[in-house]
């Protein structure tokens, strides 16, 4: 089976990084009822056909991709470049040739999946689109679909834009981010403003911080609706539970994006959610970044906060841009204040009316501040 483009041109084999995209063949028939039948698959592409059954298969095969070649689209099998077993696909879609811009997807293979293949396929995709005139491709990612944003970005695309109400599932609408690239932006991806955990945790053996996300929703639920944490949140509200789940289902993207990193406070040894430290970067430009926590009462009075700020702090001035970390806490609570100094925190002043309070009242801000130095001498003075 020849496959031809919109010239009537045979599809030539685009090479990529230890994979291959070639044109789908009839033997990729029960490896693509594999890849369509796997729930994460299904998950972030709803619209397949519930259940997708051989004879999808063969329709895609013969019939649906070939016609995207024809009408100036791709449908390309993503293969291993040595043995040639499929492991995924890649294409796109949605051309405006006016504009010379196209949408890329992709799907990989269960058993192919953290090895990199989706990453190498769509930037073999966008070599080969770009080399055929295209200027602009833009790639859309599910909130929740981590991975699929780490593959954008490890192609070189740039975050864009939050696509409102763009993306249907089970009947509702939902956004999804836009991660775009140009033929002029390096293949390469940009540096991380706040990279990955070294392990995928921190730890000091007492305590342990790993990133939060869509499992901790009712920890966070319990904890963030507290009187007491409620009481020093800002504003002083209790966050609704559905705003939680949002939260934590957000939070790889939000870290992946640079925005914010939040994390759990775990017992190092039974690995019992204790509390939540978050570090949110809001002047990347000044390498400056700002620390909040909250623990369950349970957990209180064991110098986990202490130990969480400590540990978060090491990784942000030795992994990132950050130069100057910041906290604030309201002039009564004295306890999230010895909780800053003996982390290393030093006190440097009062911004009066600075936080929303209740019932429309203003409340003061006790500022801290810690830079690497302070940080070195308060974990030598602990030890």
């Amino acid at each position: 089976m020849t496959v031809v483009d919109a010239d009537g041109q045979p599809i030539e084999e685009v090479p990529g990084d230890r994979v291959l995209l070639r044109p789908f063949r009839p033997a990729d028939t029960e490896a693509l009822l594999t890849g369509m039948n796997d729930p994460v698959t299904r998950r972030f592409l709803p619209h397949l056909p519930a259940p997708y059954t051989a004879e999808d298969a063969r329709g895609w095969i013969g019939e649906f991709a070939p016609a995207a070649f024809a009408h100036g689209m791709a449908a390309f099998a993503v293969a291993d470049a040595d043995t040639g077993e499929l492991l995924g696909g890649v294409g796109m879609d949605r051309a405006v040739p006016q504009f010379a811009q196209a949408e890329v997807g992709y799907w990989t293979m269960p058993g192919a999946r953290g090895r990199g293949v989706a990453t190498a396929a769509v930037r073999a995709l966008a070599g080969w689109a770009f080399g055929r005139g295209l200027n602009r491709l833009e790639l859309l990612a599910d909130w929740a679909n981590a991975a699929s944003q780490r593959v954008a970005l490890g192609a070189g695309f740039t975050r864009e834009a939050v696509r409102r109400g763009v993306g249907v599932r089970d009947g509702v609408r939902h956004d999804l981010l836009a991660f775009v690239r140009l033929a002029d932006d390096p293949a390469e991806p940009a540096p991380r403003l706040l990279p990955d955990l070294p392990g995928g945790e921190l730890s000091d053996g007492v305590v342990t911080l790993r990133p939060l996300d869509a499992s901790d929703t009712a920890f966070l639920t319990e904890l963030a609706r507290l009187p007491d944490v409620v009481a020093t949140s800002v504003p002083p509200v209790a966050p609704e539970p559905a705003e939680l789940a949002v939260r934590c289902e957000r939070a790889a993207a939000r870290w992946l994006a640079g925005e914010r990193a939040d994390l759990v406070i775990a017992d190092a040894v039974t690995g019992e959610r204790a509390g939540e430290i978050g570090l949110y970067y809001q002047e990347p430009r000044t390498g400056q970044a700002m620390i909040g926590y909250s623990m369950l009462p349970a957990w209180r009075g064991r110098g986990y906060p202490t130990r969480a700020a400590q540990l978060l702090a090491l990784w942000a001035f030795a992994e990132t841009g950050i130069a100057r970390l910041i906290a604030g806490t309201l002039p009564a609570n004295t306890g999230s204040q010895r909780v800053l100094e003996k982390a290393g925190f030093h006190r440097e002043g009062l911004l009066r009316s600075r936080l929303p309070g209740v019932s429309g009242a203003r409340a003061d801000d006790v500022q801290y501040a810690l830079v690497a130095e302070d940080l070195v001498t308060a974990v030598l003075r602990t030890a």
